[in-house]
């Protein structure tokens, strides 16, 4: 069959919606293949994922548990999961993919409360965190025993490893643990210039949601239990939350070409360049407000009335504030500086108008 009488897309549209909107990188899909053929044995036994195991120990500088999954919101959950008893709750910011973006799944799947705080900018800080790390041993309050921050943030901001430290010291001096969303991990790596352990095992994170999603492959995300001694039942809780794959070579066979000559950061530092391309040309508009540094590779601006409407008819995009018309707009590893130039002309074009 010729592929391209199974084509049902245009593979020229480009969009600056989300990161997820983008295909496979070409050398993700090449390491697919080449795990493809023969036998492995099935759920995590196969040689990828042994593998895998190995390179995570490298990235992060010390022994640590590595479990595939298919999705960064069963890795969320599920390493959330592992930090919690059943009266646990996570304190969280507001903005958290965690308590937006996950229909509540934290919530009715994982049995947890969150304690979603207020931020400008996305990032938690101590301060913060006590807003709600209060009422321990009170037994009418579900008990703050984790911390849960997103690398890069929802709002496109980056933690330094300060900040990072800062959050891990005050939490385990609380008896929380700490869990770190990285779903665009390589984008905070990237925009910092710093090994990914300085910011995550250095810094005293106790488990990570690794993304590989909206970084250039098909599926999967990968759970890294950086303090083991901190997460317990992760074996079953994978199982229990129906994260276990059987062919679990194909998704450890993409991680394991992220992590190959640094794919994961030469795929994240493009698509940070294609977004501070989007935020110089966009910020010197009299009209458009840019509202959030951009640190990773998202740019948030708000927009005359009108503008966004007219603008989605040639590029799909997602408002972020419809009510104070603030827009989200998304690169990613396949984004080309003609497509910014194009997206930029389609802007001044409508604001003209």
């Amino acid at each position: 069959m010729n592929p391209e009488s199974t084509q049902l897309h245009d593979p020229a549209v480009i969009s600056f919606a989300s990161d997820n909107y983008s295909g496979i990188h070409p050398e993700v899909l090449a390491a697919v293949a080449a795990a493809n053929g023969g036998h492995q044995v099935a759920y995590g036994e196969d040689d990828y994922t042994t593998s895998l195991r190995q390179e995570m120990g490298q990235l992060f500088g010390r022994d640590v548990e590595v479990f595939p999954v298919f999705n960064g919101t069963g890795a969320n959950v599920l390493a959330l999961q592992s930090l919690l008893p059943r009266w646990g709750a996570v304190v969280c910011a507001s903005t958290a993919h965690i308590n937006m973006d996950e229909n509540g799944a934290p919530e009715r799947v994982g049995g947890m409360k969150l304690l979603a705080v207020p931020t400008d900018n996305g990032k938690l800080t101590p301060d913060l965190i006590d807003k709600e790390a209060w009422g321990f041993g009170d037994e009418h309050r579900a008990q703050p025993l984790a911390v849960s921050i997103t690398q890069t943030t929802e709002l496109g901001t980056c933690y330094t490893p300060a900040e990072v430290r800062a959050i891990c010291d005050h939490a385990h001096s609380l008896g929380m643990k700490v869990h770190m969303d990285g779903a665009r991990l390589a984008n905070a790596a990237a925009h910092l210039g710093v090994p990914v352990r300085e910011f995550t095992s250095d810094a005293g994170v106790d488990v990570l949601s690794f993304g590989g999603t909206k970084n250039g492959i098909m599926f999967g995300e990968a759970v890294v239990a950086l303090n083991p001694q901190a997460t317990d039942g992760l074996i079953y809780l994978r199982k229990m939350n129906m994260q276990l794959s059987s062919k679990m070579r194909f998704i450890s066979a993409q991680l394991l070409a992220l992590l190959a000559d640094d794919l994961w950061l030469r795929s994240a530092s493009h698509a940070n360049a294609m977004a501070a391309r989007l935020r110089a040309a966009v910020e010197v508009l009299p009209e458009v407000q840019c509202t959030q540094p951009t640190e990773s590779n998202g740019v948030f601006a708000i927009l005359p009335d009108g503008v966004a409407e007219r603008l989605r008819e040639k590029f799909r995009f997602y408002d972020w504030d419809q009510a104070a018309r603030e827009v989200r707009w998304m690169c990613s590893f396949d984004t080309q500086e003609s497509d910014v130039d194009a997206f930029v002309a389609a802007l001044r074009a409508e604001l003209a108008a």
